[in-house]
């Protein structure tokens, strides 16, 4: 999913923007990245805002985000956000299978479920998705994991177990359901993704008996299986059809998170020249650009977009691997024509500054600096949480002769990706410099107090 085009980070926790390039934002709490891509975000908003409606929270604060852990797994966090491991969309068969997984997770969204972790990390993440607690137990350890400290995700140990009471399960389950239902959405891939995890547990050889305290508050997905298979029945959306149209783009968005995360070799044998659907064409043009063949993932962008010469997301791709191939210049007009179809869409905008700084760079000009900081901030007035973006922008300004804003774009970029003390320099910077009282300056002023009241937290930890 491009980097998955460039993935950037936000909200504590580094962001890797897909179409082919990790843009790794560090931050030192955050125990796992988050990818982030223009196509995908659409998709999840597209296959999500239903299910969001249908269980009374406001569809502009829920956000479905992506979490780079080949885990099978899915959680919230204590606001209004789901996490969907990479893993689970690798695992999902269907559109469906990820809304039936999304529905129980509003369901512990609106029921508060989520409980206190005081002394957890500081990324604050508080539960694992519970439709998938028994194979992400026999993963980690099978009757001893059950007793011990859960993970949600490969690195991130909470420091203690996090668990849903058993009502709270039953009741999750029984909102996600009615979410469903109330969208017109089938229940069958809640089912099926339920049968693929009793697989996973039987695979394990993970029973009831292994530790029944454990298995008091954590229903067996056989249990619920048969639970929620007869609500889904007599639901009258149970034999609806997904979208064909949002089913297609369901697994051209799985194949593309594949190429961009699997091993080369294992996505050409996933996906192998003689298959020419889209989905596999995606997937290889990953794999041949980070295998280093140009022309080869050239090829299959190119074929893409013979077929589908407007398609934002296409463009955006071969402009992404012109671009980290070390050809900017030729990247500036796929990209530009992709912003121009999305409107600026803020992800494909940021690489589209990243190519013209990067051409400038390259011929040793400022040609396209005005152009650049243009983009960029546009970018940012829709999308502030994007270090790239910030970075870049930092770029420009200093290219620009224009250092106090230079710094300021630096510590915007540093207190993203949770780099305090230097946030505090870059912010301190700024605002010796900006016009006191402007809105720069303010805005200087507010980073270094949050800089200085994050220093002061860890230390007192410590």
């Amino acid at each position: 999913m491009p980097r998955l085009p460039l993935l950037s980070p936000r909200r504590a926790w580094r962001d890797l923007a897909l179409p082919l390039a990790l843009l790794l934002g560090a931050s030192p709490a955050a125990a796992q990245s988050v990818l982030r891509d223009a196509e995908t975000e659409a998709l999840f908003r597209d296959m999500t805002t239903p299910l969001v409606a249908a269980s009374g929270l406001d569809t502009r604060n829920v956000d479905i985000v992506l979490v780079n852990d080949s885990e099978v797994n899915a959680f919230v966090a204590g606001g209004q956000a789901v996490y969907v491991n990479s893993g689970l969309i690798n695992e999902a068969s269907s559109a469906n299978e990820v809304q039936g997984v999304v529905a129980h997770e509003l369901g512990h969204v609106v029921g508060g479920h989520a409980i206190d972790t005081r002394g957890a990390d500081a990324a604050g993440k508080i539960s694992i998705l519970s439709l998938l607690l028994g194979a992400a137990a026999a993963a980690a350890g099978g009757g001893e994991a059950a007793m011990g400290v859960m993970m949600a995700g490969q690195q991130a140990a909470l420091g203690k177990f996090l668990a849903y009471t058993r009502g709270e399960e039953e009741a999750a389950d029984a909102a996600g359901a009615s979410f469903l239902s109330k969208a017109g959405i089938s229940g069958r891939g809640s089912v099926e993704f339920f049968h693929k995890l009793l697989v996973m547990e039987n695979r394990y050889g993970f029973t009831r008996n292994d530790d029944a305290q454990f298995y008091s508050t954590h229903p067996m997905t056989n249990d619920r299986i048969a639970f929620l298979q007869d609500v889904y029945e007599k639901d009258p959306a149970w034999n609806h059809k997904t979208d064909p149209a949002l089913e297609a783009r369901f697994q051209r968005v799985k194949a593309k998170l594949y190429g961009y995360l699997a091993e080369p070799a294992d996505t050409l044998k996933a996906y192998p020249e003689t298959m020419t659907s889209v989905p596999a064409r995606y997937a290889r043009a990953y794999a041949w650009h980070k295998d280093g063949f140009l022309d080869k993932a050239m090829a299959e962008a190119d074929a893409l977009l013979r077929d589908a010469p407007e398609d934002p997301y296409f463009l955006e791709l071969k402009g992404q691997i012109l671009l980290e191939a070390g050809k900017p210049a030729l990247a500036i007009a796929p990209l530009r024509h992709a912003c121009a179809l999305t409107r600026n869409q803020p992800l494909i905008a940021t690489t589209f500054g990243h190519a013209l700084v990067s051409a400038d760079e390259a011929a040793g000009t400022r040609e396209h600096m005005a152009e650049a900081q243009q983009v960029l901030k546009s970018a940012l007035a829709r999308d502030r949480e994007n270090p790239f973006a910030w970075y870049v922008l930092g770029i420009v300004y200093d290219r620009q002769g224009d250092q106090p804003r230079a710094s300021l774009a630096s510590a915007e970029q540093q207190v993203l990706s949770g780099d305090m003390p230097a946030a505090l320099r870059s912010a301190n910077a700024a605002l010796a410099a900006l016009p006191h009282g402007s809105p720069d300056w303010l805005r200087a002023g507010d980073i270094a107090m949050q800089a200085r009241t994050a220093i002061a937290h860890d230390k007192k930890r410590k």
